[in-house]
């Protein structure tokens, strides 16, 4: 680039009133135009240093790197990736200017620490919910000593649960604070979860102008949000390091209350002239107080009230909720709230089978809050069939659906054009369109009866609702708990917008184990991991958080891997782990066992196995489904080759000899050894369970031998450390930016990894006294469950407490001996005196949140339990015909009007300390 070329892309920058003129007279480089091509850029643009300092050990190839973000005063943000310098992986540094321009200053700079490898890639990330935020003057020089941040311990502090709980603003963010700079000065910073809104922060030091240790002379730090809290000090009198620890004062009596624990705090180095030194203080050390809370887990759908319309809806919530209030319950957890509709039928009545990750059920509407028909025949007509639907025992599904669906059409013909003509329906639209008009669209495909514009104004109403619901909550220190599905419905708006994020081809599912020897096949769809899988949860995630301060994570394992099966079988027998290491067939040969792909991945049938599986139909099978092959075996035919068309060569025979002849027809597809990888067909995974088969049997013992070591190599050993960094990787990248506390659904058979990797991201276990953790216990001991954990009697999985101490006497028998501590013969039924002595032990857990079923909390009263309670069952895992219909058989009035039952529990969990 020439001078001149030089002098004008000076000019561009805004120097023209030095320099062009000056170009012109000066066409050489000379003193004057080089002197006020400095000056113009000086006085145009300053810059500001920042130095930055970490001790952080590295594995080898890792490089260390801040993510750099500036904020102007204009609210524009740039952010750029400022890599870092180390001599032997454990102290890292850098320095970096900051230019500011004059025409729009900068206002902030926050950052964070990124761990990459050698190509640049992120490896992990420090925990950034609480930001690294200051604010900006380009006249000093910063220079930041830090620590990394992983998830604090008491993580649960920074939730909105707690703040909600505590009745304290939630999700405040970190503001870049205006404090006063001086010649040299020293920021202090420290974070103070545990504080309430009664007290402050303050320091005290060993120099005069920290108080020389006097407790009258304190310094008071300023609340910069997020429970973090900032001092500057004039540190132009300090010549040495000093000493300093930070205390707690109460905001109105200003006295110092409690000293923070743990050695002086030391400021090391003084800060040079225009330097400004940031003391990250991380945590305030200050045991906080035990938190601990009660609640009551309830479908939204089992809800009763004089208002409903046989379906527990958004304004039944809203009632529960000065339920709870009434009794001291402090957190309400529901199953997932999500639009399940697809077919109209019963099918549709499962909560975990949705359409859409956004959308609302139409079934909670409250109709109440949208309005009345203005005919008025029509208002009765609709009255009576209410009555009708509440009058059942059970939520009945269909008839719900038909009924709402007329009912919303008529208030959709009368309102629906005025609403949506409102700003405050605009604005909502405008802030949901990603999700609603897709979801809208995809609606109408499946149910031409309906219009995109009615859809908006359902889900309109449906989030006023909820969110009226949930703002009640929070007003009265409640916390919603919600629910999130590891999967989606394959036919869905979700599939049919993105279907990249999935694989379609694939089912997700749950492994056969000793609680469900068969396995499960749920039918959703696998997800096809990548960074736009995780943004699509992300949005989820900011989604929920306008409703729930609280999330259970449903099947928490999946995220770690999944169970995987081909939507051409129907079996999880036929499945594997997603993802995995399949075995080439020279590892299998290095285990011993001849590869042998015919004999190994094909079905093993022979005349013994069709006898023993199809007796009387035995030559009939062989005639129909199958062909003669060598050595005495058999191959089934094209129609029958797998288990889905077999499905579909018996579908709507219902007769005994045909359902024993396709059951046993997908039994001989099991009977393999190993089954093919989906993506990689020269690769193969173990059968599980596979030495349970035939062709097992068929094998010399050596070789029986050999699959044994190769299977439980596979199994136990093969994946731990694959799984352990999956699961680490996307628990927190999904979750580590949501302000809703965590709580993992993790019950059943799991890896070993699963719990190191909860415990570092602060999520809370599952605990259940009848499913314990701990190998050859037939009961969990309460007190030693983890403080880190969500207790519960049972869940919406399983049987209430009622139900299994009658369906299960001997276990009930020894539940009483050994965890109750009674001498004698268990009575048939749970007594209600026995039900509030479990419900009593589990309040009195260490766990911070005891969280049990409804059904479970009114068995402790004789005059409000149910008298059937093999009706409180809600769901049976691995029933694909479940029907989710339970039903409260008491209202929420009749529950706020107990008032004796209300104070009984007020008292139980008062005592408790919750």
């Amino acid at each position: 680039m020439t001078y001149r070329n030089l002098v004008v892309k000076a000019s561009a920058l805004g120097d023209q009133i030095f320099l062009r003129p000056l170009a012109k007279k000066f066409p050489k480089p000379s003193f004057v135009t080089t002197f006020f091509r400095i000056f113009a850029i000086y006085f145009k643009n300053k810059a500001m240093k920042l130095r930055f300092y970490i001790h952080y050990r590295t594995e080898w190839g890792q490089q260390l790197a801040i993510s750099l973000t500036t904020t102007a005063a204009d609210g524009s943000e740039r952010t750029s990736l400022v890599p870092m310098t180390t001599q032997d992986g454990d102290y890292w540094q850098t320095e970096t200017s900051v230019v500011e321009s004059r025409r729009n200053p900068l206002s902030a700079f926050t950052y964070l620490y990124i761990v990459t490898d050698g190509e640049g890639r992120e490896l992990r990330r420090e925990w950034d919910l609480v930001a690294r935020t200051y604010s900006f003057d380009p006249t000093k020089t910063y220079t930041l000593n830090d620590q990394w941040r992983d998830r604090p311990l008491a993580f649960h502090l920074y939730s909105n649960a707690y703040d909600v709980s505590q009745q304290r603003t939630a999700g405040e963010q970190v503001r870049a604070l205006q404090l006063p700079l001086f010649r040299r000065t020293i920021v202090f910073r420290v974070s103070a979860p545990q504080l309430d809104e009664e007290h402050q922060v303050a320091l005290v030091g060993s120099h005069p102008s920290m108080g020389a240790w006097s407790p009258a002379r304190y310094l008071t730090l300023e609340n910069a949000g997020g429970h973090e809290w900032m001092l500057t000090l004039n540190a132009a009198m300090l010549n040495e390091a000093v000493e300093y620890k930070y205390v707690v004062v109460g905001k109105t009596t200003g006295q110092l209350e409690q000293w923070e624990e743990g050695d002086n705090r030391v400021v090391a180095e003084i800060p040079a002239d225009g330097e400004v030194r940031v003391e990250y203080g991380d945590h305030l050390r200050l045991a906080e107080r035990r938190w601990r809370l009660a609640g009551v887990s309830v479908p939204v759908f089992s809800l009763r009230s004089e208002h409903s319309y046989g379906v527990g809806d958004f304004g039944d919530l809203y009632r529960l909720v000065d339920w709870a209030s009434l009794t001291g319950l402090k957190v309400i957890q529901l199953l997932p709230v999500n639009d399940t509709t697809h077919t109209h039928q019963w099918g549709d009545s499962h909560p975990y089978n949705i359409v859409s990750a956004f959308a609302l059920h139409p079934h909670y509407l409250d109709l109440e809050q949208v309005g009345q028909p203005s005919d008025k025949h029509l208002a009765t007509t609709f009255n009576r069939r209410r009555n009708e639907l509440n009058s059942l025992p059970f939520s009945d599904y269909e008839a719900v659906d038909r009924v709402k669906a007329e009912y919303v059409d008529i208030l959709f013909a009368e309102q629906g054009e005025a609403t949506l003509q409102t700003d405050e329906f605009k604005e909502w639209f405008e802030h949901n369109k990603e999700w609603l008009q897709p979801y809208a669209q995809w609606t109408v495909q499946q149910n031409s009866a309906t219009t995109e514009e009615k859809v908006s104004f359902i889900q309109y109403h449906l989030h006023r609702q909820l969110k009226r619901a949930a703002d009640h909550a929070r007003q009265k220190g409640i916390v919603l708990k919600g629910d999130l599905p590891i999967g989606v419905n394959a036919v869905s708006a979700e599939t049919a917008t993105h279907p990249h994020l999935f694989r379609l081809d694939c089912q997700a599912g749950a492994a056969p184990d000793q609680q469900s020897s068969q396995g499960q096949n749920w039918g959703f769809p696998t997800f096809n991991w990548s960074t736009e899988t995780t943004e699509w949860f992300r949005r989820r995630l900011q989604h929920m958080e306008q409703y729930f301060d609280a999330l259970r994570v449903d099947h928490i394992l999946g995220y770690f891997r999944m169970w995987e099966i081909p939507t051409s079988q129907t079996s999880p027998f036929m499945g594997h782990y997603t993802p995995a290491i399949p075995l080439s067939p020279g590892e299998i040969e290095d285990f011993g066992l001849p590869f042998r792909r015919e004999f190994l991945t094909r079905p093993f049938i022979n005349d013994r196995v069709i006898d023993r599986l199809f007796g009387i139909h035995a030559q009939y099978v062989r005639d129909t489904y199958l062909t003669k092959s060598s050595y005495g075996l058999y191959q089934l035919k094209d129609e029958v080759s797998t288990q889905r068309k077999t499905m579909q060569v018996f579908e709507g025979r219902t007769d005994e000899n045909s359902l024993w002849i396709r059951d046993g027809l997908c039994h001989l597809i099991e009977n393999v050894l190993f089954v093919t990888d989906n993506q990689q067909p020269d690769l193969y995974h173990p059968r599980i369970g596979a030495f349970n088969e035939p062709v097992f049997e068929a094998l010399p013992m050596e070789e029986r031998d050999a699959f044994m070591r190769l299977y439980t190599h596979y199994f136990f050993q093969r994946h731990a450390a694959l799984w352990g960094h999956t699961g680490y990787n996307r628990l927190s990248a999904l979750f580590g930016h949501t302000r809703m506390l965590v709580c993992a659904e993790d019950l059943g058979a799991k890896p070993e990894c699963v719990a190191p990797v909860l415990d570092a991201l602060r999520i809370l276990t599952l605990e259940v006294q009848r499913l314990p953790k701990t190998s050859g216990q037939e009961f969990a001991h309460l007190d030693g469950l983890p403080v880190r954990s969500v207790v519960t009697t049972g869940t919406h999985d399983m049987s209430p407490l009622r139900l299994w101490w009658e369906e299960n006497p001997s276990q009930a028998q020894r539940f009483y001996t050994t965890m109750l501590q009674k001498e004698g013969r268990a009575p048939e039924q749970l007594s209600s005196l026995l039900a509030e002595e479990i419900i009593g032990r589990h309040l009195y857990s260490p766990p911070m949140l005891c969280i049990l079923p409804l059904q479970d909390w009114l068995a402790a009263d004789n005059r409000l339990r149910s008298k059937h309670p093999r009706q409180e069952r809600i769901n049976v895992p691995g029933d694909p015909y479940n029907r989710w219909e339970w039903s409260m058989h008491l209202t929420i009035e009749q529950l706020i009007a107990e008032t004796r039952f209300n104070e009984k529990l007020n008292t139980m969990i008062t005592r408790s300390k919750r």
